[in-house]
């Protein structure tokens, strides 16, 4: 006879499957539902839009689950019904390992399994427990996994190239890549942060997937308990500051070039290609004014005006002759007076943790050995 402990391992493995595949899913539930949290390779095609669920809801409270059930029915149908079947079959047909899922995986997925299978035949499969127990599961992925694998942390100075290191490796896990965001008060990308439940379910999908193939180290970029607006679970923020630490040390003007490529070369060219010319910088230049501005209070009233004073200089000149050189000076004044000074107090801070420190190709050649 099996016990509740053989069919919370057999549940566990169900969706640890689901995650390590990247199974491509289908999301029943409503566009508000879908929007506040999802999964990897989810396609919201909802079987009541917004306004039909209300309804259906209403009904339920005053009336039952007999009388709501006829009512989603009488309005999810003819013409409405078939676009959503239609909706639903195309996605299969692209991807037939597809699975379905709603909240709890009860009425809306299984209508939605009996439409599709009266219309095409196709037994399609229901996460069981819906959307609440899978992210449930993946919840505790944050504690399960921590026990089987060592944490490693890169850590350097800003402009140190952590990032490029991190992705060359295949034993590491770029949470600032799932946060979309660089994880410093200039770290915003044009494209929106995920809301924290997706933050939380795609870095649970990281993390089985690096389990899945039996590292016995995870290389983690060194992060404070935030990235952006996305906090880190607490239990896994535990695990990164527990671990040792490996820094890279390159020149100070070397940081500085690779600060302005990312945050003036590259971010101008993305803000372009979404705004246009003259907007993209418009946009752009306002960016990295409300980023400074954010540092006014740690910066002090003079900090913050040679800076901006800088900034704002080097913007003029760009509009003037083209030349994006000199916004490597206010880069440069950042650096030295407000980034490295709060790094170095960490690094003190930190000292008996670390445990190799070089250049960037000692360093990746270091944690390469590590996989």
């Amino acid at each position: 006879m099996m016990g509740v402990s053989d069919m919370i391992s057999d549940s566990n493995k169900y969706f640890e499957k689901i995650a390590i595949n990247k199974t491509p899913l289908i999301d029943v539930r409503s566009p508000s539902e879908f929007k506040k949290g999802a999964f990897i390779n989810a396609v919201n095609l909802p079987l009541m839009n917004e306004e039909e669920r209300h309804l259906v809801g209403a009904c339920y409270t005053e009336k039952g689950s007999e009388e709501a059930i006829r009512l989603g029915h009488q309005l999810v149908k003819g013409e409405k019904k078939q676009n959503r079947i239609e909706a639903w079959s195309t996605y299969i047909k692209n991807y037939p390992e597809s699975m379905i899922y709603c909240f709890r995986g009860g009425l809306r997925s299984r209508i939605a399994q009996e439409w599709i299978f009266e219309a095409t035949g196709k037994k399609i499969q229901k996460i069981e427990g819906g959307y609440k127990a899978f992210r449930n599961y993946l919840i505790q992925a944050f504690d399960s996994h921590m026990q089987k694998s060592i944490p490693m942390v890169l850590g350097g100075y800003t402009g140190s190239g952590k990032t490029k290191i991190l992705n060359k490796l295949e034993n590491s896990i770029d949470m600032e890549r799932i946060a979309n965001h660089r994880g410093s008060s200039f770290g915003r990308y044009i494209t929106p942060q995920p809301t924290q439940i997706n933050f939380e379910n795609n870095l649970a999908y990281a993390l089985l997937q690096h389990k899945a193939k039996q590292y016995t180290y995870m290389i983690l970029e060194d992060e404070s308990n935030n990235i952006g607006r996305c906090l880190i679970p607490k239990p896994f923020f535990r695990y990164l500051i527990a671990g040792q630490l490996v820094l890279i040390d390159i020149p100070f003007e070397e940081r500085v070039v690779n600060t302005y490529i990312e945050y003036v070369i590259q971010s101008q060219i993305d803000y372009v290609k979404v705004y246009g010319k003259n907007s993209g910088f418009c946009e752009w230049y306002r960016y990295i004014c409300d980023s400074i501005t954010r540092l006014k209070k740690r910066l002090g009233g003079a900090g913050f005006k040679c800076i901006m004073n800088a900034f704002e200089e080097a913007s003029q000149e760009q509009r003037n002759t083209g030349d994006t050189g000199s916004h490597k000076r206010w880069i440069a004044l950042l650096l030295k007076y407000y980034y490295d000074p709060m790094y170095a107090y960490q690094i003190e801070k930190n000292a008996e943790r670390i445990i190799f420190r070089g250049n960037g190709q000692e360093v990746y050649e270091y944690l390469k050995s590590l996989q």
